[in-house]
């Protein structure tokens, strides 16, 4: 199990038994990373793999230096649940919106 950029798609992938078992999408711009949206396989919810995958992904960007508007619901809830570790991320204009 793990994850993996896949820039060409716009997208972060995660692996379960080599395929692809969910993904964030993605846009590059202005210097920051836009999270659009996020799936797991029907099969796969309720295993943890959603945060397993935006963990990886915030992480990433972190790594990266890059600012997050989480425009999904998900990973906006992902980094409400978790602020210690992610809110100062997120760029200033949505960290309310992000912490609700």
């Amino acid at each position: 199990m793990g994850v993996k950029d896949n820039p060409d798609a716009g997208r972060y992938e995660l692996f379960v038994d080599g395929r692809v078992a969910g993904y964030a999408e993605y846009r590059l711009h202005d210097g920051r990373i836009e999270l659009l949206h996020t799936e797991v396989e029907a099969g796969h919810e309720g295993a943890g793999l959603g945060s397993r995958l935006a963990r990886a992904v915030l992480d990433d960007a972190r790594d990266r230096d890059l600012p997050v508007e989480p425009r999904c619901e998900f990973m906006a809830g992902y980094i409400a649940r978790h602020a210690d570790e992610y809110l100062d991320l997120v760029v200033p204009e949505m960290r309310d919106q992000a912490s609700a």
